[in-house]
């Protein structure tokens, strides 16, 4: 009787998790709905519906994405933050805190974040890109070439890698391999990539 008791309940724990996991999937596929179709304030009434402890990581980003798109840096890097105590490997979530800082003029910090980004996801382009524009505002072209290089490595159609790029070149003095670039982000200008 005792065996029988206690199958019920674990079949009954069993259950529930899967009808809980639907109910996740099936409210996340609504929220990314409204966030594509750039419906913020529903995306965000159904975000923060969701108790603080049954958020996941991801969903503590988009919260902090709609408060970005408001205006509010400070409320979104909590968010961030958030999402980094459901899951420190949060590229996502690294990255976004790097853009506050590098919008705030702290490219240091944000250059620190883009490496934490990077190091969770090696071929996200855009941390990259980023970082080079932070080496920029520090004048240390050096980095800032080698990071738009990898952002073209990893998104090669991308325009404005390939311009930066150029930027770069052309600012260390090396016109050949700026003109290279430059003809490289017209070509995708013209093919509208």
């Amino acid at each position: 009787m005792k065996r029988i008791i206690l199958f019920i309940t674990l079949l009954c724990i069993v259950f529930s998790q899967f009808a809980f996991a639907e109910t996740t999937a099936d409210t996340d596929v609504q929220i990314n709905s409204l966030y594509a179709a750039n419906k913020l304030d529903e995306a965000y009434k159904l975000l923060i519906s969701i108790p603080d402890e049954e958020r996941t990581s991801q969903q503590c980003i988009l919260i902090g994405n709609i408060l970005m798109d408001k205006g509010s840096p400070d409320e979104a890097m909590f968010m961030y933050k958030s999402a980094l105590d459901k899951d420190l490997k949060s590229y996502k979530a690294y990255y976004n805190i790097g853009n506050i800082h590098l919008t705030a003029g702290r490219p240091n910090m944000a250059i620190d974040n883009y490496k934490l980004a990077i190091k969770y996801n090696k071929e996200f382009a855009p941390a990259y890109y980023n970082m080079g524009c932070a080496y920029i505002k520090l004048n240390d072209l050096k980095k800032a070439k080698s990071a738009f290089h990898n952002a073209v490595f990893y998104k090669p159609n991308n325009a404005d890698y390939h311009y930066n790029l150029a930027y770069t070149y052309k600012t260390l003095g090396k016109t050949k391999d700026a003109q290279y670039y430059l003809d490289f982000y017209n070509k995708i200008i013209q093919n509208n990539y």
